[in-house]
């Protein structure tokens, strides 16, 4: 007995370790997950925007290239196409969204209070508002800096000409605190002209109240679009600050988080693997790239650990595009302001740039 029984003890780590080496070398499987076993709690944000039936999502009041109204009262931009590309993936389809047009100091308010369900307007992403303001950033959606416009018959060749200079600030911005430690380093004197808005302080500029306007380089451009000469307006080279902006949400909520953000991301891996709007269709039934097929929904069951079904990102992406669609139609080469890509290129591009998406898998 006493040998049978040490024969058994002696097979016991054997066994386990035939175990552990057959899960350990097994092939990765694809997760197919049902609703009930999703990976993130269940979003109440999530479930309250599938019961109305509306996504509200808060957008500037007028930002060219971003978010604003055309003649016939219908809201376009790049952070517009964003909320319908939201809708489309969270309601099946781009149209299910109610645009809430939010200045910048209702934009945190109305997001916190629950006026809205996300945010999508230029936020910048700093620390205070991710770990002081019970705000979530999804990701980065555009990468910006702030930078000076100014009269070209100035011809200056740098900010650090400003010595003297009146520039024109948002108060309260970002912007303007970010001028005061840019000028305070170098010891330069300036005179600040403040606004309560943006759109004020570009309107103080074109009636030459300061010398030189100051704001995110995309805001600039949205602002020298609408004047009359625009060729009369030069961009500084000077890029003064880190300004990544993107979709904004509600702290407490990590299942909502996940569907912003990987919706956001979808957009990205699409243009990555060459999926587009017009051909999002044929390579649904065709394409035989596991990581196409997995984004648009055809293996997998990626969905369901969203709270959403399979076909969510390809929904996304056939109501407005990939991500370089949706650049270039509102900000680049077939937009009013000509962008260009620069630190928003794929980090696969030829130059470079800053825009990665994890992998979907």
């Amino acid at each position: 007995m006493k040998r049978l029984l040490l024969v058994l003890l002696l097979a016991l780590p054997a066994t386990a370790c035939e175990r552990k080496a057959a899960v350990s070398t097994a092939p990765d499987r694809v997760p197919v997950v049902d609703g009930a076993g999703a990976a993130t709690p269940a979003s109440k944000t999530l479930a309250a925007v599938k019961a109305r039936g509306v996504l509200r999502c808060g957008v500037n009041p007028g930002l060219a290239g971003f978010s604003h109204q055309d003649g016939a009262g219908r809201w376009t931009g790049f952070d517009v196409d964003f909320c319908r590309a939201m809708a489309a993936a969270v309601l099946g389809g781009p149209d299910r969204v109610a645009f809430v047009p939010l200045t910048n100091d209702q934009r945190i308010p109305a997001l916190k209070a629950g006026q809205v369900d996300l945010l999508s307007r230029n936020t910048s992403w700093t620390f205070s508002r991710d770990a002081g303001q019970g705000l979530d950033f999804a990701g980065v959606s555009y990468y910006d800096g702030q930078g000076f416009l100014a009269p070209r018959d100035l011809d200056l060749q740098s900010a650090a000409e400003l010595s003297g200079a009146k520039i024109c600030v948002q108060s309260g911005s970002t912007s303007e605190l970010n001028l005061r430690d840019w000028f305070k380093a170098r010891d330069i004197n300036w005179q600040p002209v403040l606004a309560p808005t943006l759109d004020r302080a570009r309107a103080d500029y074109e009636r030459e109240v300061c010398d030189v306007l100051s704001a995110d380089i995309s805001a600039l451009a949205s602002a020298r679009a609408t004047m009359a000469d625009q060729n009369a307006h030069v961009l500084l080279p000077d890029v003064i600050s880190k300004e990544p902006l993107g979709p904004v949400v509600r702290q407490g909520d990590p299942g909502w988080t996940d569907v912003v953000r990987w919706t956001l991301n979808a957009l990205i891996l699409a243009e990555e693997l060459g999926v587009t709007r017009t051909n999002a269709d044929r390579l649904r039934k065709e394409t035989t790239s596991p990581g196409a097929r997995r984004l648009l929904g055809v293996e997998g069951g990626y969905g369901a650990m969203l709270g959403l079904d399979d076909a969510w990102a390809y929904r996304a992406i056939r109501a407005v595009g990939a991500y370089n669609e949706v650049f270039d139609r509102n900000l680049g080469k077939d937009s009013a302001l000509k962008l260009e890509r620069g630190q928003n290129a794929l980090w696969s591009a030829n130059p470079s740039g800053l825009l990665y998406a994890p992998p979907l898998r």
